[in-house]
């Protein structure tokens, strides 16, 4: 259990992405608006500060106006322009002309307006009005567990605000089909849980084997919308996940599944209840494999939104608190939505959801987790421990303290630096020493990755540390080509086992821009092996140790390195378009450094291949850090370099500079 943190007063807003709306004024004269209250800047600055929408009591700081309101003032609007059209004697074509010309009575006006607009021009005034209704989100107070999104009151639900939000393309809508065979579904529920539930475990195992039974169930029970979601979105992700390419038949029944799931989105995501979150959960898992469709940086906001509102960022009071099963559900729950916000928004190098400080949960007991074999008697399904999910939270959880310190707090320089980034790379450090020998090589590599990609992310530029050490820099360096390495093969191999996503296409861009960066500044002192110790200061952190495999030409390992990350993002290309970018800007990038890399690497070869035919006693050349030939008294210099035809012939362990 990690240690108490305080509540926070105060709870995050929702993210919206328009967060002010245009008053009347400046779009009728199709001019940029800041929204400023009590009158935006460009009517105050024309005198009209009193005739700026912005400054009504609708629209005053603290009275923003609710969707329902917002509905009302847009047919008030809609009102009066028809009075005064038809008091002009102007076009009515797309009116019924023998509708009253007076002003309709306030209790009927919805009815009137709808019965006077229709056809072709209808349709397209009420997508105009819809706009211009989203435009005006950033007035809204949005609380996750309200009611007023209800489909008896108005075409607008929050399901529907949510995918609004979160679509990146349109998801064809469903066809007709067949359920597959029952053990076609039940193999890839298995691989849900053993790659992704075992991470996440959002909701019981019952809960989904209940869902496969309802499903299959011939003359059944009812199956509920939930369970159609739970079962649909479990398929999706199986099959997605599997995929090897944007175009083949995983990727497709990934999609068709999730196309039948958003049929019960206005149930399953209406706000107020458990079943929401964990929906949302569901969806995020998802958006992360096809980020061609969904935004998972967007679904994730909400969801945390509803983890909030809901309260769930803050342990009950013990004499409030639930029955057992339902609290461990509780922080399972929280945990899952905590991981996915934190990695989810590192990797868009974007601010958290909340705030550490804000939230005080004990992390769920480790033990197995509810099977249902028992009670469904299928032999596919077996207990999953909470092992691995509680190893993720607890690195997210050392993560997210970092992130938030050098990235998020403030852009005053941070006092010490080393000494708190050696601090942290210790404790993820002391986490990976606390991984059990019998953890599942799968996730072994998972873990491993991820500490690696800390380590590069904690030890890089930030805003509160600009300037690196020398040793950190050996240390992004040496990092960085251990983490390619690692996800290399995997990204190559023919099954996806973990949880691998399109973060991880941008993680390698990451890690890949990072190595180019150091490199770049510091060929020299990094391609001739010379590192320059950090001391050891009594009573503080030591500073992290260079990976076991470093070491060896320099020159060779980068021009491998930067091959390796090409051919990598290539690979992920196949599966998501997007990654084709990060592959061409990648290259980029490389290119002159690469050509550098090369005529290096010539240049040595060249002198290996001369001195193979001179005598076994001539001395040979030895290269300072600019690449020049050291003269024969090269031992009397001050310093001592690396030999590139000793580096050449690899030892297998690191030939170090003295300082």
């Amino acid at each position: 259990m990690h240690p108490s943190r305080p509540s926070a007063a105060d709870t995050p807003l929702l993210r919206v992405s328009r967060p002010v709306s245009a008053c009347s004024r400046c779009r009728a004269a199709k001019i940029k608006c800041d929204g400023k209250l009590p009158a935006c800047t460009a009517c105050e600055k024309s005198g009209r500060a009193g005739e700026c929408s912005s400054a009504n009591d609708q629209f005053a700081k603290g009275k923003e106006r609710s969707y329902v309101a917002s509905l009302e003032s847009r047919i008030e609007k809609l009102e009066r322009k028809i009075s005064y059209a038809r008091s002009r004697k102007a076009s009515v074509a797309m009116h019924d002309v023998d509708e009253p010309t007076q002003v309709p009575d306030r209790k009927d006006s919805l009815a009137t307006i709808r019965a006077a607009i229709h056809g072709k021009a209808a349709r397209r005034r009420e997508a105009a009005d819809v706009n211009e209704l989203v435009s005006d989100f950033g007035f809204l107070s949005v609380n996750a567990t309200t009611r007023d999104f209800e489909p008896s009151t108005t075409n607008m639900t929050f399901a529907r605000l949510i995918l609004a939000a979160s679509n990146n393309e349109t998801v064809p809508k469903p066809t007709p089909f067949e359920l597959p065979q029952r053990a076609e579904a039940m193999a890839l529920i298995q691989y849900y849980l053993d790659n992704v539930f075992v991470l996440f475990p959002a909701f019981p195992e019952t809960a989904l084997f209940n869902a496969v039974d309802a499903v299959y169930q011939v003359n059944g029970r009812p199956v509920t919308e939930f369970e159609y979601w739970l079962l649909y979105m479990v398929l999706a992700i199986a099959s997605t996940a599997q995929s090897r390419s944007s175009r083949d038949a995983y990727s497709a029944d990934g999609l068709a599944w999730v196309g039948r799931a958003l049929r019960y989105a206005d149930k399953v995501l209406m706000p107020g209840y458990v079943s929401q979150i964990q929906a949302l959960v569901l969806l995020v898992q998802y958006s992360m494999l096809d980020p061609a469709h969904f935004d998972s940086w967007q679904l994730i906001g909400f969801a945390c939104r509803a983890i909030i509102d809901l309260g769930f960022h803050q342990d009950p009071p013990k004499e409030q608190q639930p029955d057992k099963n339902s609290l461990e559900m509780r922080r399972k729950l929280f945990y899952c939505v905590y991981s996915l916000d934190r990695s989810i928004s590192m990797v868009h190098a974007r601010a958290f959801s909340f705030t550490d400080d804000s939230t005080s949960v004990a992390y769920p007991s480790p033990t197995t987790s509810t099977t249902s074999s028992e009670a469904t008697g299928n032999s596919l399904a077996r207990p999953h421990s909470l092992e691995i999910a509680l190893l993720l939270f607890q690195l997210r959880y050392a993560q997210s303290s970092w992130y938030q310190e050098l990235f998020q707090s403030s852009r005053d320089p941070l006092q010490h630096a080393s000494t708190y980034i050696w601090q942290m790379c210790q404790e993820m450090h002391e986490w990976a020493e606390s991984l059990p020998e019998t953890l599942p090589l799968a996730f072994k590599n998972f873990f491993d990755l991820e500490l690696l990609y800390s380590y590069v992310y904690c030890l890089a530029p930030s805003c509160r540390v600009q300037s690196v050490s020398n040793y950190g820099k050996t240390l992004i360096f040496e990092y960085s080509i251990a983490y390619i390495e690692k996800i290399f093969p995997i990204s190559r191999g023919p099954i996806n086992t973990a949880f691998y996503t399109y973060h991880d296409a941008l993680r390698v861009y990451f890690i890949g821009s990072q190595f180019l960066a150091v490199l770049a500044e510091n060929q020299d002192q990094l391609l001739n092996g010379i590192i320059s110790y950090a001391p050891v200061v009594p009573g503080s952190p030591p500073p992290p140790p260079l990976p076991s495999n470093a070491g060896g030409d320099n020159v060779d390992r980068s021009i491998n390195c930067i091959a390796h990350i090409k051919e990598t993002l290539r690979t992920f290309g196949l599966r998501w378009d997007d990654a084709q970018a990060l592959q061409s800007s990648f290259e980029t990038q490389a290119g002159s450094l690469l050509g550098i890399l090369h005529r290096r690497k010539q240049h040595v070869d060249d002198i290996s291949r001369n001195s193979h035919g001179a005598s076994s006693f001539v001395q040979q050349p030895v290269y300072d850090p600019m690449g020049n030939v050291v003269p024969d008294d090269w031992s009397d210099m001050g310093s001592i370099f690396v030999n590139a035809n000793i580096l050449q012939g690899g030892l297998g362990e690191s030939t170090h500079g003295l300082q």
